[in-house]
């Protein structure tokens, strides 16, 4: 959520941002709403206040009349008890003002929320403006020495490449057939050294990130309360994407809802919190198993590996001080994580700097990595892929997005509370990642050629079939 105070300030900046985002939020209503709710508010408070003045008063002086009542001739009595009632009548139509008041706050508040949930997070200045992914802007691509993307693969290895769905099916990587039988599309289940392959990626990641990078490994729940969803920006506009568990309609207390990410387990895992300066950065990864439901995904993707509803990830997430330099630090850290697994895994790939349209919500800042595929991209003649790239990580700076809709706050050096500020990277999502991994190590005789990075997994051997 961002912070209202500043809409109020700037809200050209805020109206821009989500122009730039191609999100459809009224925010001069919102602040209509806004203005509303602090007049009632002010109202409320003002009432309340001169009740209070006005009962500490109007006691004495009903006490002292009802004395003099007492006493009084039957000419008296008539002015006595009139001028008791408009005393007495003074406290209730207050009382009845504080409701009104509160009643008409209580009435703007659901809809104040929700218009404040669909206000994105403005983009940063120096992200480049677009409406989509075609937008984004490539930064610099990593491929080893003896191949080049641009090139042919077969004019470069010597053979026509199979695909991840023919070297899977050759080699017994992959049961679609039985998995669909136990739940239906887009559901697959790893064999023999599919799986292993699958586990050996998940470790190495969690190793670089844990034994070299510093970060403190975690489990997560992965199913969670929807405010954990509102809080980490995956709702509402991302609500279509997440299984739900209706838990609420067989008599719990609330419903849950399956996650796409550990990053929404770890930060809701720092909800409500107060964390002493002294213990910034936290660097948090973890490995889960995340869910998606892909709607309104189609095409050629959703074949294979690419697009399913199911899958495992190694996630960090960084939650440091409001401070922008030291954000970009740890963004530029991530990335360089990301960059070392993959060369170990000696997979071409790129950076793509994403444009404002292609960040959803929640995000200041976004970088992709997509790494390169054979087995996609535009047909030949012959009908075989040309290859493309295809996304496998991304690393993002959220600024106080996702802290202040969290409530996560830190103490500064001054004892001043500050919202803190996070980020979040893929580290590695598989089996994804296998779809490069089987392409571009596949040999002409149908065996793949297991990296060095990963030959320890599988006990030194360095090839599967």
């Amino acid at each position: 959520m961002i912070d209202l105070k500043s809409l109020r300030e700037n809200p050209e900046h805020f109206i821009a941002g989500a122009r730039d985002k191609g999100i459809d939020v009224d925010i001069p209503a919102l602040l209509t709403l806004d203005q509303a709710r602090r007049e009632a508010l002010s109202r409320q408070e003002t009432a309340r206040a001169e009740q209070k003045r006005i009962s500490k008063e109007v006691g004495p002086q009903i006490g002292k009349l009802k004395g003099q009542l007492k006493k009084a001739t039957d000419q008296q009595r008539p002015a006595l008890e009139a001028e008791i009632a408009e005393l007495e009548t003074k406290p209730a139509a207050l009382k009845r003002q504080v409701q009104e008041a509160e009643a008409e706050v209580a009435a703007i508040d659901g809809p104040l929320r929700e218009l404040l949930l669909h206000v994105p997070l403005p983009a940063d200045d120096d992200v480049p403006r677009g409406t989509s992914s075609a937008d984004n802007v490539e930064r610099r691509r990593w491929s080893t020495d003896d191949f080049d993307p641009a090139k042919p693969f077969a004019s470069q290895r010597g053979f026509e490449p199979r695909t991840h769905v023919e070297l899977i099916d050759a080699l017994g990587l992959v049961d679609f057939t039985r998995a669909v039988k136990v739940a239906g599309s887009r559901q697959y289940s790893l064999t023999g050294d599919g799986f292993r392959l699958h586990e050996a990626v998940l470790q190495l990641a969690l190793q670089v990130i844990t034994d070299e990078g510093g970060f403190t490994p975690v489990s997560v729940p992965v199913l969670v309360r929807e405010e954990c969803m509102l809080g980490t920006g995956f709702f509402p506009e991302g609500r279509e994407q997440a299984y739900h568990v209706e838990e609420s309609s067989r008599g719990a207390g609330h419903d849950l809802f399956l996650t796409g990410t550990g990053e929404v387990g770890i930060m809701g895992l720092h909800a409500d919190e107060i964390v002493p300066a002294d213990q910034l950065p936290i660097k948090t990864a973890t490995r889960s198993t995340c869910f998606r439901r892909e709607a309104g995904a189609a095409g050629r993707d959703t074949a294979g590996l690419y697009r399913i509803h199911q899958f495992d990830k190694v996630e960090q997430v960084v939650i440091c001080r409001d401070n922008e330099k030291e954000e970009r630090k740890h963004h530029a850290e991530m990335i360089a994580t990301v960059e070392t697994i993959l060369q170990r895994l000696e997979l071409p790939y790129r950076l793509l700097q994403c444009c404002t349209g292609d960040l959803g919500s929640k995000n200041a800042d976004m970088i992709d990595i997509e790494c390169w595929m054979p087995g996609r991209g535009d047909l030949d003649d012959a009908g075989r892929p040309l290859g493309d790239w295809g996304e496998t990580h991304s690393a993002s700076r959220l600024h106080d997005y996702q802290c202040r809709r969290l409530n996560l706050r830190y103490r500064d050096d001054d004892g001043n509370t500050k919202f803190c500020w996070s980020l979040n990277n893929t580290v590695l999502a598989s089996p994804r990642i296998l779809v490069p991994l089987l392409e571009m190590h596949q040999r002409a005789d149908g065996t793949i050629r297991i990296p060095a990075a990963l030959q320890t997994y599988f006990g030194g051997r360095d090839s599967i079939g």
